[in-house]
């Protein structure tokens, strides 16, 4: 089945406002633009573009569930805020034939490694801790860690967040560590721990690390980090149907996991919540999970707006940012064949990928025994996807690159436009008045101190002057594409060529020139 839905707030509107909350167990939907900023994008028909690419959407999602054996498998699309699309084929239960909705609560395995870290910044943020904090303030156990080296810094809680704590990657191991309990964590690190690396100058994937995360959260808040984080990020983002321990779901709502083994399904059993929930242990749905990537697409553009819960806009842009190197995919490959490298990064609980194209990812994989999931965000698209399977390790990789590379291409989406700052507005102006003769440029007070010394006045008015000579009549010129408040280009379109004019302003203020560049470029 599929079901489209309307914008909703995250309950946020109501914590800002001082307006009363709702009700408990109330999920209708209401307006999303008290805290979200719709970006600029230049074309206005982009929403209706994209709804028209969601049945083959549908469709690369059921045939990639058919294809791979799973079980069941639930989807979603965010764009702007909004979960616009969610759908579901199979079964949560394969016995009871109970079928998968955008209501159905999987286990997300290391998606949840996002929320932990949110959790942390919203402490660091209170004050409470601080990233380059060493570890073993919060977990003293960690003080008689036996490093590699004598030289290996400490530590730190943000080596936890980003991987590069020196641990060594633990995926097998640390997946059927789930329902262990706080006390087993504590002994295990007091039982002295082993390392593959000295902090701080290698990514390797350690669900050990977010494991000390989560004891973290609990130490410095005073409460289980399960409860803290209920509280102050799943409530004010209104995910309430998302939940840690299995038991606590509805049972016609909560998927089984499965593997596929001789050509049939047997059931993994599920595992209960414990210490190392904070790496892998949420349960939640595409309809609740969609609220939190709305919440994530929200912190873009930067802007003066008021803040609102769960986080601060800067903080989460924080999080997405590429902190430890991961890998170069240079023969990295678009489902439908297209060659295009990728390099990626990890932020804190979030994995960052960067194409060729200059196109941004921000999200996560989960694969647990009996589960497997992944989400995206384009922050410069302002779309996202998700899809949760229960089948082990069931990946969603490829199917995902293929429904956010369909949808930009088949709509044609273009990343958000910046708008022009003021100042490059007005040296625009300034610098069009000067040209092609240059007259009076060095008493115009525009240009910085390095400007002629860098080209002296007389090569500048020559080079300028021959590119007009081959351009012909100036016939008109091009609006202002900024690449950020400081640089920007714009096309002067002549009877025979076009010049290309790409600017860069100082730091000083106001900003002055101290770049300009002039390109012919073909009609």
């Amino acid at each position: 089945m599929k079901k489209t839905l309307l914008p909703f707030a995250l309950l946020l509107a109501s914590l800002v406002q001082g307006q009363p909350k709702p009700a408990a167990g109330d999920r209708a939907p209401v307006s999303y633009s008290t805290h979200y900023q719709p970006p600029v994008f230049a074309d206005p028909q982009r929403l209706e573009k994209i709804r028209a690419v969601l049945p083959v959407v549908e469709t690369l999602y059921r045939d990639h569930a058919a294809k791979n054996h799973f079980p069941g498998l639930a989807y979603g699309i965010v764009v702007d805020g909004q979960l616009i699309q969610a759908g579901g084929f199979g079964y949560t239960d394969v016995a009871k034939k109970t079928a998968v909705t955008p209501k159905s609560l999987f286990r997300i395995a290391s998606m949840s490694k996002s929320v932990t870290t949110m959790a942390i910044l919203k402490l660091r943020d209170e004050g409470k801790l601080r990233l380059n904090d060493p570890a073993y303030l919060y977990i003293p156990e960690l003080k008689k860690l036996p490093y590699l080296t004598a030289d290996s810094p400490l530590i730190t809680v943000r080596n936890l967040m980003t991987h590069s704590a020196g641990f060594p990657e633990d995926n097998p191991w640390g997946d059927r560590q789930l329902d262990d309990s706080p006390a087993d964590l504590t002994n295990l690190i007091a039982g002295g721990l082993s390392l593959s690396n000295a902090p701080g100058v290698a990514y390797e994937y350690s669900n050990l690390g977010f494991a000390m995360l989560g004891a973290i959260i609990t130490k410095v808040s005073g409460k289980p980090y399960q409860q803290y984080i209920d509280e102050a990020i799943f409530k004010p983002l209104g995910m309430t149907h998302t939940v840690w321990e299995y038991t606590k779901a509805p049972a016609d709502q909560l998927a089984h996991g499965y593997r596929w083994r001789y050509n049939e399904w047997v059931d993994e059993p599920l595992l209960h919540d414990g210490s190392y929930g904070a790496m892998g242990g949420l349960i939640t749905s595409i309809e609740d999970f969609a609220r939190y990537m709305a919440f994530h697409e929200a912190a873009w553009p930067p802007r003066s707006q008021a803040e609102v819960p769960p986080l601060k806009r800067s903080s989460v842009r924080e999080m997405q940012q590429p902190w430890t190197f991961n890998n170069l995919a240079a023969g990295f490959k678009y489902p439908n064949g297209r060659a295009c490298p990728m390099v990626s990064s990890y932020g804190y609980g979030l994995r960052w990928s960067r194409d060729c194209e200059g196109r941004v990812y921000v999200g996560h994989t989960g694969g647990l025994p009996g589960f497997g999931s992944q989400w995206w965000i384009m922050p410069e698209y302002g779309i996202g996807v998700v899809a949760f399977g229960n089948l082990t390790y069931a990946g969603m990789g490829s199917v995902n690159w293929a429904v956010l590379d369909t949808l930009i291409t088949t709509a044609g989406l273009k990343p958000r436009a910046i708008p022009a700052s003021s100042i490059l507005k007005q040296r625009k102006t300034e610098l069009l008045s000067l040209l092609p003769d240059w007259q009076k440029a060095a008493e115009s007070g525009i240009f910085a101190e390095n400007f002629f010394p860098d080209q002296s006045l007389e090569d500048r008015r020559k080079t300028v002057q021959a590119l007009y000579a081959k351009a012909g009549k100036i016939i008109r010129v091009g609006e202002l594409i900024p690449e950020n408040q400081l640089r920007g280009r714009f096309l002067l379109e002549g009877e025979t060529a076009n010049i290309d004019v790409f600017f860069t302003l100082t730091p000083e203020n106001p900003a002055l020139i101290q770049q300009l560049d002039f390109r012919e470029v073909s009609k």
